[in-house]
């Protein structure tokens, strides 16, 4: 059968197309774009799809298929299109759009269903009949491929007007979210990193988890949840060891419970009544409250609660039990950020149903409740909770019992941290925390205390510090059940990057196709002799410093991404081909310096659409997109569409040409704009009409003449690019006259080394060298 079966088109309506089946759309290619690209400074999923025979027939032309589309999914009026305002996509949709445009607004709604919002989408044509690119926002890169994969199913079954129910709706939402739950950063880190990008500061995920980079080569700092490069590994040692951290405290004049280490029930028994009734045993080491038992009066509950303490921890601790409320602190930096405050769970018989059913109905229904880690309370699970099993017991009640009417019963005594109470801590109570915190060594700390009253100081109420936790969770503080959430995310943030610093190393991207390797290579040069320990990316190879250290083609995002990796590389060179952008994209977000030198090699990027150079404007044009408000873009006034792009740079712009009377170049510098241009035989710099020599570079034809491999524009684009960067510009004269452009050459006279091929190294080494 073809792709259209038993159609039979009746007449010019809108909706003329009579017991018709398509086949699937085709998905020939999904490219993930990691970074900035033609089409958005994010990254995206770029899809090409082949119509096949729905390019005839646009949604207006497919009997009932938008009240089909919008049954099942209902939000999508929503979503404003093109139109601009809401119910847009419903009037492209009934007026006729075609289906690559619908698959894209079908995958972002499962995507905003399933927890992660994502707004942008574009779907344009290509020169092939019924062949389209469609691209969307794709934080990662398995969920937005299971997202289109969904998507993609849905839409067929809607087109073709199979079964498909809100029920079938919701399993792909959950698929998404199942894949959002496997790969996309947890809540503690997501919200730290969210931080850092209203921050303007770059991230960067280093494994599937949740470790991240925060900014550029030397001045990163990486997470990994709530720990940072600042956590001490002696102090989470410390904190791990409940015993110890009671002592260090203690000596350190901060209350806390007296206790001891006991080997079995027996000994757990005696040092109870030691300590003297009531008493809590726990783990001595493990954590979110797991084998805690509170208020334990008799031998029986505390031999008891032994059994459910020892599997959880390496010993078990008996503590005197302290009256009042638990409470979350919350340190960063030697700051309380937030504090919660815990509840006691309980439940209200009503003489019919079983404790296990009360729980269902007046617990586990709280839609704050959930198993996954973006929900602020805990599914509440009896056949498996050892410490829940024992709280029935000491009330002579198990699941299947059944209270009578208005009987208040305890389910958790410990744990439930749901309510906001940091406007009520009192300044004595935040200093003992801070304390607790400085002395165990952790520069971010969950300081766990019992209090009757936050409001007031612990010593009079005898309350204590009974914990510290290093890599504390903080969704208690972005979700509270009860009060306002709390920036701990940006409180984290402006920890690790104080004064408002921004994380960034300059980045100079160099685009284009002509010599742009030479020009890479001497714009490194250049930075290196500025002072600073310079990474380059480029055909030539990878560099660090003035050692070549992989000899392979290194234009490209694998590259440039090790090189903002390795905390060593104070600067760096990144050489951009137009392949690069279309395949990868940048390897950085935003840029200091972005040189574009021309707008040729669209010959060779069939596969991509492109068959024109003035095509490669739309492409090339990310390298300017991406400068910084105070940076820089070098463009060459030589080719009128390359100064064109100069009106879309948020920062200055530099143009160059070896031709004086450029038209491009004379009006910028008429308007006050600075270039780099020849006279007389010399380099010129010019800050609008104002013109004078590079110092310490003589004349060209002599300086040619010994470089032979350096085209006069890409001296051009390396002397306006050290210009930009506050280069001192004798030491950019002098270090052009020394620049040896041959590569041979330049390894054999040591001006640079080489070391063995990354491929011969163990891959660690490779991903952070």
């Amino acid at each position: 059968m073809g792709a259209l079966e038993g159609a039979v088109v009746l007449g010019q309506s809108t909706s003329n197309v009579f017991m018709t089946r398509f086949d699937d759309i085709r998905l020939l290619r999904i490219n993930y774009l990691r970074g900035p690209n033609l089409w958005t400074y994010r990254p995206v999923l770029e899809v090409w799809l082949d119509l096949g025979q729905l390019e005839d027939f646009p949604s207006n032309k497919i009997d009932g298929f938008t009240d089909r589309l919008t049954a099942l999914l209902p939000a999508l009026i929503e979503h404003h299109c093109g139109v601009g305002e809401r119910g847009g996509f419903i009037q492209r949709l009934t007026e006729g759009t075609w289906s690559g445009h619908v698959l894209e607004h079908v995958v972002i709604e499962l995507l905003n269903l399933a927890g992660m919002p994502t707004g942008f989408g574009q779907t344009r044509s290509t020169s092939e009949h019924g062949v389209y690119r469609m691209v969307f926002r794709a934080r990662d890169e398995q969920v937005a491929r299971v997202a289109l994969a969904e998507g993609h199913r849905l839409l067929m079954a809607a087109i073709n007007n199979d079964p498909f129910t809100a029920g079938d709706v919701q399993k792909a939402v959950e698929a998404v979210k199942a894949k959002v739950e496997d790969c996309y950063l947890g809540p503690s880190t997501a919200a730290i990193v969210s931080a850092a990008t209203d921050r303007g500061i770059p991230h960067m995920r280093l494994n599937s988890g949740n470790l991240v980079q925060l900014g550029y080569g030397a001045n990163q700092q990486r997470i990994w949840t709530a720990e940072t490069d600042y956590t001490s590994a002696i102090g989470e040692s410390i904190a791990s060891d409940k015993e110890l951290t009671k002592s260090l405290l203690a000596s350190c004049g901060v209350p806390v419970p007296e206790g001891q280490i006991v080997a079995n029930a027996e000994e757990a028994w005696e040092a109870a009544e030691d300590i003297g009734l009531p008493v809590v045993v726990k783990p001595s080491d493990a954590n979110h409250g797991r084998g805690v038992s509170l208020e334990l009066t008799t031998r029986e509950e505390v031999m008891a609660a032994f059994a459910v303490a020892e599997p959880e921890g390496s010993d078990v601790m008996v503590e005197r039990f302290i009256r009042g409320h638990e409470h979350r602190l919350l340190v960063v930096g030697g700051e309380v950020v937030a504090a919660a405050r815990g509840e006691i769970i309980t439940v209200t018989g009503d003489g019919k149903l079983s404790v296990a059913e009360l729980i269902e109905k007046q617990l586990n229904s709280d839609p704050r409740r959930g198993a996954e880690e973006e929900y602020p309370l805990d599914l509440i699970v009896l056949a498996t909770d050892a410490k829940l099993q024992l709280e029935l017991k000491r009330q002579e009640l198990d699941g299947a019992a059944v209270p009578a009417a208005g009987r208040v019963v305890t389910i958790q005594r410990n744990g439930n941290m749901a309510n906001d109470c940091t406007d009520q801590v009192h300044p004595e109570v935040a200093h003992a925390a801070v304390l607790a915190a400085r002395v165990v060594g952790l520069d971010i700390a969950g300081i766990d205390l019992v209090a009757l009253d936050i409001s007031k100081p612990l010593g009079p109420q005898r309350g204590a510090i009974v914990e510290v936790n290093a890599g504390p969770g903080l969704l208690m503080h972005l979700k509270p059940a009860v009060g306002s959430p709390r920036p701990v995310g940006r409180a984290i943030c402006d920890h690790l990057f104080p004064n408002d610093a921004p994380g960034r190393i300059p980045v100079v991207g160099v685009a284009g196709s002509q010599d742009t390797a030479v020009l890479a290579r001497l714009v490194a040069w250049l930075i290196n002799l500025g002072g600073r320990h310079t990474g380059l990316a480029c055909r030539d190879g990878l560099f660090l410093e003035r050692r070549r250290v992989d000899a392979r083609n290194s234009a490209n995002w694998d590259a440039g991404h090790r090189l903002l990796v390795n905390r060593a590389v104070e600067a760096v060179v990144i050489e951009n081909g137009a392949e690069t952008i279309l395949r990868d994209g940048l390897a950085y977000d935003r840029c200091e310096v972005g040189i574009v030198t021309d707008l040729e090699g669209a010959e060779a990027l069939g596969d991509y659409d492109i068959t024109e150079s003035d095509q490669m404007v739309k492409v090339l044009r990310t390298q300017v997109d991406v400068v910084l408000g105070e940076g820089t873009a070098v463009l060459n006034a030589g080719d009128a569409r390359v100064a064109g792009l100069a009106p879309l740079c948020d920062g200055a712009v530099i143009l160059y040409a070896a031709d004086p009377q450029a038209a491009a170049l004379t009006a910028h510098q008429a308007a006050g704009g600075k270039a780099v241009l020849v006279r007389q035989d010399r380099v010129v710099l010019a800050n609008g009409t104002s013109e004078s020599f590079l110092p310490g570079l003589g004349r060209l034809t002599i300086w040619r003449a010994t470089h032979a491999g350096v085209s006069l524009e890409s001296l051009l684009a390396a002397v306006a690019a050290g210009w930009a960067m506050g280069i001192p510009l004798n030491l950019i004269g002098a270090g052009v006259e020394a620049f040896e452009a041959d590569l041979q050459a330049a390894l054999a006279s040591l001006q640079l080394s080489q070391t063995q091929p990354l491929s011969s190294q163990h891959p660690q080494q490779q991903q952070f060298a």
